[in-house]
């Protein structure tokens, strides 16, 4: 019977992990980017218009990773009952739902704020799903299938993508795909709240689960620094190709209907990539694996500059899509390792630097984009910023691996 009961446990809390991640990073954060051809299409906002809006949802980003490391010393200080990771997962789902619903309004004006929120929440979904289904699995015995759970981002990246492709195909309009998305995310959500709240009390009884958040001391080294410095490079690196991909690509051959296949394809790159860390031995240095990650991403931002036709563009996104959860979910073991203890806090602010160069990386581009001749130098000039600094990072993982040795991964 426990066994039954463990295996319903490890069932509900995979399910509820990749739903979490569909709604809350592939819908809320990624599916600005097929949509905003559609956008520019319909004459709803410009290029730098575009390039703001996703400054504003990556800003938001950094502030809901400062505010999670915050939530737990604020509800201390006002002595409130500090809740379940589960609690806060579902009502954050249910605000992202509400935010996408909002891009759907005829009100450009406030869709900044939408995007800002978007961005908050989905730092939120980011961190509460990774710290609550990596305990979980861990305790349960079944870490391995956190793989599985990462490939969520990717799975809502393909369904974003074709569904914006299938969108364009019909001449839809921009407010019908946000309503559209919007819809699915409710469906998805819902079904998150009921599996969850039924599971909820099974896998904590199960687990004996510690609190959402843990109030002992630990103190942090210039390890726990530079590794954050590490990952923060690594969002900056992908995000301008993760923003401007479609437009970079319908720009330099705007006649090929392939270019509408390019977003999915990075999602099918992202859900591979997940998948192939069950793979991946547990007693090889997370850094090492890191900083190889690195440098696939680095190959892939620059890649269809090389190679500036249709298989450049495929190979680069694919390179580009590979180790991005990838690399998310082997920092976020990394994370597991070098703070034991206040695990959670630490995953957001790992998760607060990796905002600070997603804020950057647009922002970056529309500086570039204003100060080029054409939009195709402008783009060249940012990619190129951005694959130096992948290069960067990964090379700063692998200063790491030699200076700290002691990083061989358990659960």
């Amino acid at each position: 019977m426990m066994r039954r009961e463990a295996l319903l446990a490890i069932r509900s809390v995979t399910l509820v992990g990749v739903l979490s991640f569909v709604v809350g990073i592939g819908f809320a954060r990624f599916a600005y980017t097929p949509l905003l051809p559609m956008m520019l299409r319909d004459h709803t906002i410009d290029l730098q218009e575009g390039a703001a809006l996703a400054s504003l949802h990556y800003l938001g980003y950094f502030l809901g990773a400062l505010f999670s490391m915050l939530l737990p010393w604020l509800l201390r200080q006002c002595r409130c009952r500090i809740p379940q990771q589960s609690s806060l997962l579902r009502y954050n789902l249910l605000a992202i739902t509400l935010f996408i619903f909002g891009m759907a309004l005829p009100f450009p004006a406030l869709w900044p704020f939408f995007r800002f929120a978007t961005g908050f929440s989905s730092a939120l979904a980011f961190i509460y799903t990774s710290a609550w289904t990596l305990q979980c699995l861990a305790e349960l015995g079944a870490l391995s299938l956190s793989a599985l759970v990462y490939s969520g981002p990717g799975l809502g990246i393909i369904l974003s993508g074709l569904i914006a492709t299938i969108m364009l195909w019909f001449h839809c309009s921009s407010t019908m795909a946000w309503l559209g998305f919007a819809l699915l995310a409710a469906f998805l959500t819902g079904i998150i709240w009921t599996h969850l709240r039924e599971g909820d009390g099974r896998t904590h009884a199960l687990l004996g689960m510690r609190d959402a958040f843990i109030p002992l001391e630990e103190r942090w080294h210039w390890e726990h620094l530079l590794f954050s410095i590490a990952y923060g490079l690594a969002g900056f690196g992908y995000i301008i190709t993760a923003t401007f991909l479609p437009v970079i690509a319908h720009e330099t051959i705007s006649s090929a209907c392939w270019v509408n296949f390019l977003w999915p394809l990075f999602g099918i790159g992202v859900v591979l990539g997940a998948l192939s860390a069950q793979k991946i031995p547990r007693n090889i240095d997370r850094r090492l694996l890191l900083f190889s990650a690195y440098l696939m991403q680095s190959l892939g931002v620059f890649l269809p500059h090389w190679f500036n036709n249709q298989w450049g563009f495929f190979l680069g996104i694919f390179l580009l899509g590979f180790p991005f959860n990838l690399i998310s979910l082997l920092a976020m073991q990394e994370a597991r390792r070098l703070s034991p203890v206040k695990t959670t806090i630490f995953m957001s602010s790992l998760t607060a630097m990796y905002a600070i160069g997603q804020i950057l990386g647009p922002s970056l581009t529309s500086y570039f984009l204003t100060k080029s001749n054409n939009h195709a130098e402008g783009f060249l000039v940012s990619l190129s910023v951005a694959s130096g600094s992948l290069l960067l990072g990964g090379f700063l993982c692998l200063f790491l691996k030699f200076y700290y040795p002691s990083g061989v991964f358990h659960d």
